[in-house]
């Protein structure tokens, strides 16, 4: 018999309970939780533009303009000159034909992928993908299969498998550009030579792409030089570009069907015309040369972390994005890790399964361009220093803390 109170408990039991955090106000990277000032190393708000002076008056402008909702789906009376402005302004940065923007990045996944590829069709998807990737998989209906993460010979192995069973159906890759709890690369140049040779399909995944990668933040596929190889690109306005919402960008006819077959865009009231405003100064600005100075302050910023953190945390020769997991292991080492830390004043979240698999607990560190090095000097401190006393913890068998 369900009974929330049992599920509660073991989930606590596991150190997999979450809760709620309250912010009372938030100024460039610092928030204030509880009467405490942290330093926020927990945003994707890579280049600090969801505090930016501009898009704050876009946002007015738009309210005096068109008031603070909708009142309806797009394809009622939801669908502004802000909107289409700013799907223009989308499918220009990602060098496609279209834009179609959905109220969040997870909504634009559970739209696109069932009207792409539905019973009878195969997808094939990274294992480390975003859960809106997994979630829309099985709601497609489709057959799945999953690679280890960017495992070339499994894919391939896949690709031949869908080949043999499924010769006269689609075949559609997912995969992300840039993955969300480990902060490195999809293989996207092989991915794509695969995806051509076997005749599939490809979409991939660029929210914590979008604003950072390519010339002017055109996003990582952009910068291969890949646009025209990659049949579906999906973004979100929620992370580098500072807002909320999400995206798909493709073909003119991909766009004409989802407006016409993606249930979350279909039956969802259209997100409110400031945040289209908002994001449109947003895109306007990734892409001047305040954009660009921003971008070089956040690369200044990640290679800094990691030349600042210990030793043992540097786990890869060197970064490959803003997001650095900190690995600590068990889900309750990892609570007791980000407490001490936030003691310290700064925040870092433990993520735990299922975001991340059994025993892979870890901080998600993520750098911003509003950061200063004086912020990141004080949080590879602590973390130097919490570490080394969760090891000392672990070696001690009479400390019961």
């Amino acid at each position: 018999m369900f009974s929330a109170e049992n599920i509660l408990s073991a989930l606590s039991r596991k150190s997999l309970r979450r809760q709620l955090r309250t912010l009372d106000e938030t100024e460039g990277t610092l928030i204030r939780i509880e009467d405490r000032t942290l330093v926020n190393f927990a945003s994707n708000d890579y280049l600090g533009l969801s505090q930016h002076q501009a898009l704050r008056e876009a946002a007015k402008q738009a309210i005096d303009r068109f008031g603070v909702g909708t009142g309806a789906s797009r394809l009622i009376t939801g669908s502004t000159a802000l909107h289409a402005r700013l799907e223009e302004q989308l499918s220009l940065l990602k060098t496609t034909e279209a834009a179609l923007t959905f109220s969040s990045g997870y909504a634009a996944a559970l739209g696109t992928i069932p009207s792409v590829v539905t019973s009878g069709d195969v997808i094939i998807l990274d294992k480390l993908s975003h859960a809106c990737l997994i979630d829309a998989a099985k709601l497609s209906g489709a057959t799945i299969r999953v690679y280890p993460h960017n495992d070339l010979t499994k894919l391939r192995d896949h690709l031949v498998w869908a080949k043999q069973e499924y010769p006269d159906r689609t075949i559609l890759i997912l995969t992300e550009s840039v993955f969300s709890m480990d902060g490195d690369l999809g293989a996207l140049s092989a991915i794509v030579d695969l995806k051509d040779r076997f005749g599939a399909m490809l979409f991939v995944d660029e929210a914590h792409a979008t604003g950072i990668f390519g010339k002017q933040g055109e996003g990582l596929i952009h910068q291969l030089r890949l646009s025209d190889r990659v049949e579906i690109q999906m973004g979100t306005l929620s992370k580098a570009i500072g807002v909320s919402g999400g995206f798909i960008c493709g073909s003119r006819s991909l766009i004409d069907l989802l407006i016409n077959r993606a249930r979350s865009f279909i039956y969802s009231t259209a997100p409110p015309p400031a945040v289209a405003a908002t994001a449109s100064a947003a895109v306007d600005l990734i892409q001047s040369s305040e954009g660009d100075g921003l971008r070089e302050r956040l690369w200044k910023n990640i290679r800094y972390l990691w030349q600042v953190l210990p030793g043992p945390h540097r786990t890869v020769e060197e970064p490959s994005s803003p997001i650095v997991p900190i690995m600590v292991g068990e889900e309750s080492k990892a609570v007791a890790m980000a407490a001490a830390i936030l003691e310290s004043g700064y925040f870092a979240p433990a993520i735990r399964y299922p975001t991340v698999k059994r025993g892979s607990a870890r901080l998600r560190v993520t750098v911003s361009s509003a950061h200063s090095e004086e912020q990141i000097d004080g949080l590879a401190k602590a973390i130097d220093r919490e570490s080394w006393i969760q090891v000392a913890r672990s070696a001690d068998p009479t400390h019961d803390g």
